[in-house]
């Protein structure tokens, strides 16, 4: 069996910020599992990483004699995985634009090289590839139906037990051992429900599939999920939610509307947050672009907040149409937030913005993720010290 290495493709990293600041590609969450996770399923091993140097101690490499490269940013399907599986030694798998898709080798390879001295094949059958932020909720839905059918194919779902619970479509709902349900409605009509091991749906919460809630996540007594959704593992959330991805251990807790938006890891929105998701005009949605460090057209009607990890936000915060936070941003105060807070900004539109303390920063880290019982160590504050580093020149 190949060993096998997710890499980051260097140019769509950079499109995929502020995520892969604190995480390889294929560390992002879509549909119920992360693309580490998928192929790691589908390739039947565990899996390693080809990332940024600063990420290498949390997520190192580890090569053999045998080596299949994988791009990060891939979401596997069947016929996909097994083309990549069965890659011959020396041949790189490409798409139509050029795009590396996987290759295979004796000796280890480095994403920069390209495909020297390698046979190209070119893979013509159509593909899902995470490029953009905005692909992580507009594919989500459909990642949802994929990893649910994988799971459905080979495992059979608990019972729901609550009689106050209402399904629709119950042969489209899968239920870990140990999730709890109490008195809700779920509606699988339109897609599947997956609702993980240990999670909480707490009273009156009304859920539209296609829905994914982690292992230990919980809804929030009369929480409202639109489709299109994952919860990540040990997330909370509450309030209007509609075609977003939360990562996990992040907490939306309260009344207040998300969509179309994704949330890093150790994020928090305060009660009464809201984003906006679509302009008034009817017109694209742009989002800042950290390829060009200026607003780039999305093409998208629908496009709300991207926050990366331990960003919080104030009670009653508002989020303008397509806005981007970065790593450990304390927002807070009145009128809309800036299109684009930098990485340990600290304040608000109306209050104005400073840096965010470096140590003030590790320490709220620190403190946010010990109680859950996870270590943070020198490890995890290295990384947040070369984010910290790398984004100075955006605080200037």
């Amino acid at each position: 069996m190949p060993n096998t290495i997710l890499f980051d493709d260097s140019k769509i990293r950079i499109q995929l910020l502020p995520f892969t600041y604190t995480r390889p590609v294929a560390g992002i969450r879509c549909g119920i599992h992360t693309l580490a996770e998928k192929w790691a399923d589908r390739c039947h091993t565990t899996v390693s990483f080809q990332t940024e140097a600063y990420l290498s101690t949390k997520y190192p490499q580890h090569t053999s004699d045998d080596n299949l490269y994988i791009n990060g940013a891939l979401c596997p399907d069947e016929h996909l995985a097994g083309i990549v599986k069965g890659l011959p030694y020396g041949n790189a798998l490409v798409s139509p634009q050029g795009e590396i898709l996987a290759v295979r080798t004796h000796a280890s390879w480095n994403a920069s090289e390209g495909t020297n001295g390698l046979s190209v094949v070119t893979y013509e059958e159509p593909f899902t590839m995470i490029r953009n932020v905005w692909d992580i909720f507009g594919q989500n839905g459909a990642q949802i139906k994929s990893d649910y059918e994988r799971i459905v194919s080979v495992r059979k779902s608990a019972a729901i037990t609550d009689p106050f619970t209402h399904c629709y479509k119950p042969e489209n709902i899968f239920i870990e051992e140990g999730a709890v349900i109490r008195a809700a409605i779920l509606n699988a009509e339109n897609g599947p429900i997956y609702i993980g091991k240990n999670a909480l749906i707490q009273e009156g919460s009304m859920i539209q599939g296609p829905f994914a809630i982690g292992e230990n996540g919980v809804l929030a007594q009369g929480t409202k999920i639109r489709p299109n959704t994952t919860v990540g593992p040990s997330s909370k959330v509450g309030g209007e939610v509609s075609n977003c991805v939360v990562f996990g251990y992040s907490n939306k807790g309260h009344d207040g509307y998300l969509g179309n938006s994704v949330l890093g890891e150790w994020c928090n929105l305060g009660a009464n947050t809201n984003n906006s998701n679509l302009k008034n005009d009817h017109t694209n949605v742009k989002l800042h672009s950290y390829t060009t460090n200026v607003l780039a057209d999305t093409g998208l009607l629908f496009c709300g907040l991207m926050m990366g990890d331990y960003s919080k936000a104030g009670i009653s915060t508002m989020f303008n149409t397509g806005t981007v936070v970065g790593v450990s941003v304390n927002v807070f105060g009145a009128g809309f937030q800036a299109k684009h807070v930098p990485s340990f900004s600290w304040g608000g539109a109306a209050e104005g913005y400073c840096e965010y303390r470096f140590d003030k920063a590790v320490a709220v880290a620190n403190d946010t993720v010990s109680r859950r019982g996870i270590a943070f160590g020198p490890t995890e504050e290295g990384i947040i010290r070369a984010v910290f580093e790398n984004t100075q020149t955006q605080r200037s």
